[in-house]
């Protein structure tokens, strides 16, 4: 794998990343966050087009992205893509709960990227769970919210139109971004060739090209230099139908 040097990004950022994920979904407690701050006290970092991860390679190296961008895709024998979701910093992959489970695509760094080793992370909740509750929970959690991702891009690419599919990817990229603490209220970073988005997508350059103008021209967002500026995110909201995803029952009220 080609390798690049020079993040410049402080390992404890790194590992925040990770913790804001996490903690959405259980209480960490101390010595469970100490164990994500050693994950990124040594990391490894690619370069753009690098392959992370081979379709049908065993899952035994899990891994946590700290900076950079970097997807899941398929490719088919005429050299169309179809990417099945991004990975973004904080994100964890390679790592499967099955035993001896293998990649199902494959992953590639779309800009350069740092990875860490995660091993340590799937060998405490997988061998010791009781020992590390929180982080158990936790995984488990943003394991049944992946799930939720690809459900929303099946129906994204599925059924809806090209105005709403763009609309609903810009959205769902901004929460996402926004739990890490990578997006403010209305702009992302999106470090991607119109040619990436439109293979999420599932449409051709010229179409997405011809969609990201309409919602321009709407007023809806602005595009410039790798940042997107949602203008009227309500709007959006309304236009892809979107909503974040719920993996959990709703608590009942007492009665």
């Amino acid at each position: 794998m080609d390798r690049w040097r020079g993040s410049g990004v402080d390992p404890a950022s790194q590992s925040d990343l990770l913790v804001h994920r996490l903690a959405r979904f259980a209480n960490i407690a101390p010595h469970e966050l100490a164990l994500l701050a050693s994950l990124t006290l040594k990391t490894e970092e690619f370069l753009a087009g690098t392959e992370l991860m081979a379709e049908g390679q065993s899952l035994d190296t899990p891994r946590l992205l700290t900076s950079g961008w970097a997807c899941r895709f398929r490719m088919l024998p005429d050299g169309r893509r179809q990417i099945f979701e991004f990975i973004l910093p904080g994100d964890l992959f390679g790592m499967c709960l099955r035993p001896q489970a293998i990649a199902l695509t494959t992953a590639i760094a779309l800009t350069p990227v740092a990875v860490a080793d995660a091993s340590p992370l799937a060998d405490a909740i997988i061998n010791r769970p009781d020992e590390y509750p929180g982080l158990t929970a936790a995984c488990h959690s943003t394991a049944s919210l992946e799930e939720a991702y690809l459900l929303n891009q099946l129906m994204r690419v599925g059924r809806q139109t090209a105005y709403e599919r763009t609309a609903h990817l810009i959205l769902e990229l901004h929460e996402r971004l926004g739990i890490v603490g990578l997006a403010d209220e209305t702009t992302i970073p999106v470090p991607l060739t119109q040619e990436i988005i439109a293979d999420a997508l599932g449409l051709s350059v010229v179409h997405l090209n011809r969609t990201l103008q309409q919602l321009r021209r709407n007023q809806l967002i602005e595009f410039k230099s790798g940042l997107v500026r949602l203008l009227q995110p309500e709007q959006l909201a309304a236009i892809s139908a979107f909503r974040s995803p719920r993996i959990t029952q709703v608590a009942r009220a007492a009665a």
